[in-house]
């Protein structure tokens, strides 16, 4: 298994609140965790920052009574992400130069050829299996809910004015019930964890053959692509082969 991670401040914002966590090639917890943050002055980088610092401590810490449970570390994960809203909550609420922070969150954690994942947000992660890329999770936005509803169309909800509007988040309320899934990693998978900032600039089929064609470093010409496309947002994308 090998991962790419490349995560940029884009051509319109002043700091990155993007957060991402990677496992190195030695480590035998396989862990990789992408945040988009948001709120405040610096309030996005913080609410990021803490959630990935928070869910990556609470998995090794615990992971060890749970590894041999699938049931287990399904819940680990969700744990995880409801540990992380705790500390970023708090913090929130300590401070009024960090009112009303909040993130999304992603975890991936891979264990004996299965991915176990948590998602809040808007943030995504996809697998490409063979020719074929799908998207995993669901963003929890309120332009996904109008798409959900038939009100509007996939197509309409690119260019939706309130498209960045959020009905979930890591760190907003005192408690959170984040998705959770467990799906087959199997050789020759491809994992992308991605924030907005690639999604909204980058269309699906073009982020699936850059994927597919750059060997060397694809997360790296992924955030080049949303650059050249404009870079309106931060830019975090981590590719796992």
């Amino acid at each position: 298994m090998e991962a790419f991670a490349t995560s940029d401040i884009g051509r319109a914002r002043q700091i990155n609140e993007d957060s991402y966590y990677i496992s190195n090639k030695e480590d035998e917890i396989k862990l990789f965790i992408v945040a988009d943050g948001m709120g405040g002055y610096n309030g996005g980088e913080v609410a990021s920052n803490f959630a990935v610092k928070a869910a990556h401590n609470y998995i090794l810490s615990n992971f060890e009574k749970s590894k041999e449970n699938r049931d287990a570390l399904l819940s680990l994960v969700k744990e995880s992400m409801q540990y992380a809203n705790k500390i970023v909550y708090e913090k929130a609420i300590q401070s009024e130069e960090l009112k009303n922070m909040g993130t999304t969150l992603d975890i991936c954690l891979i264990y004996q050829n299965k991915a176990y994942i948590s998602h809040i947000g808007d943030s995504r992660i996809y697998r490409i299996r063979k020719e074929f890329m799908r998207k995993l999770t669901k963003d929890h936005s309120y332009v996904q809910q109008l798409v959900d509803e038939g009100k509007i169309t996939k197509e309409e909800s690119m260019n939706h004015p309130k498209k960045n509007m959020l009905i979930k988040a890591l760190g907003c309320t005192e408690y959170i019930e984040p998705d959770t899934m467990i799906k087959a990693f199997l050789k020759g998978d491809i994992i992308l964890m991605c924030t907005d900032g690639l999604t909204n600039m980058v269309k699906e089929e073009e982020i699936y053959n850059i994927i597919k064609t750059n060997n060397i470093n694809p997360s790296e010409e992924l955030v080049k692509k949303a650059n050249e496309n404009g870079g309106l947002d931060n830019i975090t994308a981590v590719i796992i082969k």
